[in-house]
C-alpha cells in the first residue's frame, strides 16, 4: 500500500515527493555552483556522483554528491545532512569529493559546501553553518565568471 500526504487538497504520493525533493536540491545546487564560476558537467550515464564540476580557481574537477539538509527540531534546531547511499554505507573519495548540502527554507534554498570527510552525517548548529560549510550565494558573481 501506497503512503500519501494530503496538502491543499491534493494527494501526493510519499516516494515522488522525495524524488522532487532531491531533484530540487540538486538543480539548486547546480544553480549555486554556476553562480560561483563552477563548469558543471552532465552525465550520460548514472555515476555514484551527483555533479561533475570544475573550480574556478584550480581548474581541478570535482565529484558533488548533493544532499538535502534537515532542521532537527529534537535537537535544538541543529541542521544535519545525511550522507549515506542507499545501501547505508558512506561515500568514500572515489564517489565524492565534497558533499553539497541544500536547506530549503521559506525564503528559498540555501546551499552549503563542505569536503567529504567519509562519514554518514554532518551536524552543525543553525547560527554556526556559515563558520562549518561555505554557504554558496545563488546570485550570479560575475566578477569570479570574468576572472574564470
Amino acid at each position: 500500500m501506497k503512503s500519501y500526504l494530503h496538502r491543499k487538497g491534493r494527494v501526493i504520493d510519499i516516494a515522488h515527493q522525495s524524488e522532487i525533493t532531491g531533484k530540487y536540491s540538486e538543480l539548486a545546487a547546480r544553480l549555486a555552483l554556476l553562480a560561483n564560476g563552477w563548469t558543471v558537467h552532465q552525465a550520460e550515464t548514472d555515476e555514484a556522483y551527483d555533479i561533475l564540476a570544475r573550480d574556478p580557481l584550480t581548474g581541478d574537477y570535482a565529484k558533488i554528491q548533493v544532499k538535502t539538509v534537515r532542521q532537527r527540531i529534537d535537537r535544538g534546531g541543529d541542521l544535519v545532512v545525511y550522507a549515506k547511499k542507499g545501501n547505508g554505507t558512506t561515500y568514500d573519495l572515489s564517489e565524492a569529493d565534497f558533499i553539497v548540502g541544500v536547506w530549503v527554507t521559506e525564503a528559498g534554498p540555501r546551499v552549503f559546501m563542505f569536503e567529504n570527510r567519509m562519514i554518514g552525517e554532518y551536524w552543525c548548529k543553525e547560527a554556526s553553518a556559515t563558520e562549518r560549510w561555505v554557504e554558496l550565494s545563488l546570485t550570479l558573481d560575475r566578477e569570479v565568471i570574468a576572472a574564470a
